[in-house]
């Protein structure tokens, strides 16, 4: 009887043992695993941290006009210029700005904050019939005058335009990939405090 009892004790050891080892285990291979996934996370957020630059060309014609008076009703100057723009400009969004945090416990990506737009343009431009007046010359605050003008006028073609559009979407599209990598390893992306279900949500970042 006693026999009996020892080898009963003895299994049951044994068994507490096994089931210890492989929880242990177990353990430490969802541990070793979810490091993996979160190695993997970084990697993939850290390769889309790069400049997306969005180009686009502008050309017009513009006519600048300047006025001086002397005091007299009768007498004044004006010179004018012919102006074409050719233009190039940028919209830019540096992904190193792209602040998130990732939980490893909870299996989420937390975005807190998107980098915002960068707009660059530089205009090149060519005077022609440039017409001095008698007492009103061109000077070079003139022609950083008509710079600075035409480079506010481009900039609200742009935001009327598809380039700012094309470059959100090439934004979108790389924080969708990080969505897909997460996604199939059972993560959660988070945003604004809401968790994003579908790929198709990311768009809503930009709105």
């Amino acid at each position: 009887m006693k026999n009996i009892k020892t080898l009963v004790l003895g299994a049951l050891m044994m068994l507490a043992i096994v089931l210890i080892y492989d929880y242990i285990k177990g353990y430490r291979t969802e541990q070793a695993n979810l490091i993996a996934q979160t190695e993997l996370i970084e990697k993939e957020v850290r390769s889309v941290s790069k400049l997306i630059i969005t180009e686009a060309s502008y050309g017009k014609v513009y006519t600048y006009e300047n006025t001086k008076s002397y005091g007299w009703d009768y007498f004044s100057s004006q010179k004018t210029a012919l102006v074409i723009s050719n233009a190039k400009a940028q919209v830019i969004y540096d992904l190193k700005n792209l602040e998130y945090s990732i939980d490893s416990e909870r299996k989420e990506i937390i975005f807190s904050k998107l980098p915002e737009a960068t707009i660059n343009i530089n205009p090149n431009l060519n005077f022609y019939q440039l017409d001095n007046g008698i007492l009103n010359t061109f000077e070079a605050k003139d022609f950083n005058s008509m710079k600075q003008k035409i480079s506010k006028d481009i900039e609200h073609q742009i935001r009327n335009s598809d380039i700012l559009k094309n470059a959100d979407d090439r934004l979108l599209s790389e924080l969708t990939s990080i969505f897909v990598l997460s996604n199939s390893m059972g993560w959660t992306v988070v945003y604004d405090g809401k968790s994003v279900e579908n790929a198709t949500e990311i768009t809503e970042f930009k709105d």
